[in-house]
């Protein structure tokens, strides 16, 4: 090959000392093209005339190229990067590649599908301890067995990289709160600064130049954490460029494939994880090359303390109890014992709880359901009604979602009760037994009923009588005590002569 030693050479030899392409190709041992080339100005350097081969990616190829393909039906956020696919060529494949071979034909095969380019972002050399961005994200994720969107909220410290992800069901301000306090905890401490966009939940108005009128609630808030709050200039989210990034690469590291979840718990649970594992890794922009947990202690004492207690991250709005004995809460209803029809109620909204209260004491408290139009009701509250309106028994709301969770023994027993007293006595018998859960933990109840049922007791009275023996209310008799046993044992008891009755028989006198 032609080395740039020898184009020196060759052109040396012809500007100065005036050797003609003939003789410099029988001198150097060239064609006449190359020659003509060199002394064109064409520098020599390597040129592929074969596409190449890698023999590394024939068995995974056809599957990547499925992948690949795949990601153009998937959210434009949420797709495979090539570090990803080589993550899980390596862990769940056995991969021997190198990443470098895997980013190669990763680059070609989208362009080949039409992906586009990443959007460039300004790198920044943050103060030690004093910022961190803020901002909200969307994913999608599989939840109880249904592809759903779910919000991530992200905060992101802009001198170690240190990134805290947690996913809720909107974007609402206790969720917001919630985030934040979750994110502190976190990192140990608050930072100063905290970089957002202009989110509704923080900022009521933009006023001219930086100026923002804030919702009062925040106000509170940020006031209770005695942080400051700066803003970016209107539709330029790239100014907190770092978290921006951060909730990608959080949709694209952390939530692809699509995770299969029960909970918003469980799903949080595998955030928290991943945020973990990240903070291993280093950050190729920063040139200490330290890992980002190792630049995080060096910030972790400089932050703000935390409070000694959060935030009280309620929400109270008023409510009044319909007919249906529930309070609406966000187009949702939870229900309330049957005294409380037509009262007027407070409910307390938390993130993941919802509790009402009559004045200052706590009625309930149920889990927050996230939709509309969907009911959170405790089957207690309704029996005492079921049980005056037996005749709603099968189609109660109550039932109907109580019902599928009760054991066999449960079944059996309102069998059996309605076959030996008929249906609306055996059912009110039955509900009855149910109210037994209003004053007993649930297992002991459905050990009880189930000991009854394999004695063959159908009854209230059975069941209620198991519980109060295993509850230790039949306390075994103690012994008399020494002294007063003589006094019993001698008394004398004179037996009656019974032939004084056979008088009476006769009609004479006793």
């Amino acid at each position: 090959m032609l080395g740039m030693d020898q184009y020196e050479m060759i052109r040396t030899a012809h500007r100065k000392y005036g050797k003609g392409i003939r003789e410099l190709a029988r001198e150097f041992g060239h064609h006449r093209k190359t020659i003509r080339k060199i002394l064109a100005g064409e520098e020599p350097r390597y040129r592929r005339e074969r596409e190449v081969v890698n023999p590394v990616m024939d068995s995974v190829g056809g599957m990547l190229q499925k992948w690949l393909k795949e990601d153009l039906e998937a959210p434009k956020k949420q797709r495979h990067t090539a570090r990803r696919i080589y993550t899980r060529l390596a862990e769940e494949y056995g991969f021997g590649g190198a990443e470098s071979t895997v980013r190669r034909w990763v680059r070609q095969c989208k362009v080949e599908l039409g992906y586009r380019r990443g959007e460039a972002v300004i790198p920044l050399s943050p103060e030690v301890a004093r910022e961190a961005e803020v901002d909200w994200g969307q994913a999608w994720v599989e939840m109880n067995g249904e592809k759903r969107e779910v919000k991530l909220f992200c905060m992101r410290s802009r001198y170690s990289g240190k990134i805290f992800v947690r996913a809720y069901a909107w974007e609402r301000q206790e969720m917001f709160f919630d985030g934040h306090m979750a994110a502190f905890g976190y990192f140990g401490g608050v930072f100063p600064v905290l970089v957002y966009d202009n989110l509704t939940v923080a900022v009521q108005a933009v006023l001219r130049g930086k100026r923002r009128r804030e919702q009062e609630r925040f106000v509170s808030f940020r006031s209770y954490y005695t942080f400051e709050a700066r803003y970016c200039n209107p539709g330029k989210g790239n100014e907190k460029g770092g978290v921006e990034g951060g909730v990608g690469y959080a949709r694209r590291n952390f939530l692809v494939p699509l995770p299969q979840v029960e909970s918003f718990e469980e799903l949080n649970r595998l955030l928290l994880e991943r945020c973990v594992e990240h903070s291993g890794k280093r950050l190729d922009s920063r040139e200490d090359r330290r890992r980002i947990e190792e630049r995080h202690e060096e910030e972790r004492g400089r932050l703000l303390p935390l409070p000694e207690n959060p935030f009280e991250n309620l929400k109270l709005v008023p409510v009044r109890i319909s007919r249906y004995q529930t309070a609406q809460v966000d187009r949702n209803r939870y229900s309330v014992p049957t005294a409380y029809v037509g009262r007027r109620l407070w409910a307390h909204v938390g993130c993941w709880t919802v509790s009402l209260y009559d004045g200052t004491r706590k009625i309930v408290e149920h889990l927050r359901v996230f939709g509309n139009s969907k009911w959170q009701i405790d089957p207690l509250h309704y029996l005492g009604l079921i049980g005056e309106r037996v005749g709603a028994f099968d189609s109660a709301r109550a039932i109907c979602q109580w019902r599928p969770s009760w054991p066999g023994c449960y079944e059996e027993m309102l069998r059996k009760l309605v076959v030996r007293q008929g249906d609306n006595r055996g059912k009110r018998e039955f509900v009855r037994i149910l109210q037994l859960h209003q004053d007993c933990p649930a297992g002991a109840v459905e050990e009880a009923v189930g000991e009854t049922v394999a004695c063959g007791a159908y009854s209230y009275d059975a069941v209620k009588h198991v519980l109060r023996m295993k509850e230790g209310r039949f306390a075994e008799a103690s012994p008399l005590p020494e002294d007063l046993i003589p006094g019993i044992t001698d008394r004398r008891i004179e037996i009656s002569d019974v032939r004084r009755y056979g008088a009476l028989l006769e009609g004479g006198a006793a």
